[in-house]
């Protein structure tokens, strides 16, 4: 009697436990009924002192049902184990597949973010700088021979008014010492002029 009472319990715990798996509505009425099996149980067996005489094919009947129910339910968890599994595989083929396209992206993106400078991959950053370094070296070296142009042409104009300046200073003097060659050749006639009259 104490075996069978122990047994009764143990499937009563055992039917409480599996409560706690439900998870779906029809587990909830598969064990509804498993509970009220046990219910109709306890309730059609006859008192005897302050025990529950059970009739055996009752017992045997829903502890049948009961471990039927625990192996649906393991199968149910091996299931949902292999689902689980499955997804994890999913989930990380998936994260296998999104860290490919990641580094695929990373590299469009470098290789987006490069420009081949003489056949070096340079960074567009730093091909800007250098290309901004040359243009400012280029403009430098362009003011420097505009302005040294600019002084060529203002000496040139220089030189060119000193030119003019010296030529009609020359020509002046030249008209000058013409005209002291010519005074001193006359002079230099009428001496001789008056020393042929003299010997007359």
């Amino acid at each position: 009697m104490m075996k069978l009472n122990q047994v009764f319990f143990t499937f009563i715990f055992i039917s409480i436990s599996l409560l706690g798996f439900a998870q779906e509505e029809e587990n909830e009425q598969e064990l509804t009924t498993i509970n009220s099996q046990f219910n109709e149980v306890i309730e059609s067996s006859n008192n005897y002192q302050d025990y529950k005489v059970v009739k055996q094919n009752q017992l045997l009947q829903l502890q049948r049902k009961t471990v039927e129910r625990i192996k649906s339910l393991n199968a149910e968890i091996n299931n949902s184990k292999k689902t689980i599994e499955k997804q994890k595989a999913e989930v990380n083929s998936l994260n296998a597949e999104l860290t490919q396209t990641q580094n695929n992206l990373n590299k469009i993106t470098e290789e987006k973010d490069e420009i081949s400078f003489f056949g070096i991959a340079t960074n567009k950053g730093t091909y800007q700088t250098i290309m901004w370094i040359i243009i400012l070296v280029l403009v430098l070296i362009l003011v420097f021979f505009v302005y040294k142009y600019k002084q060529s042409n203002i000496q040139t104009k220089e030189a060119k008014i000193n030119l003019a300046k010296n030529e009609t200073e020359f020509d002046e003097y030249r008209k000058q010492a013409l005209e002291k060659q010519q005074k001193l050749g006359r002079q230099l006639q009428d001496e001789k002029n008056k020393q042929n009259k003299n010997k007359l």
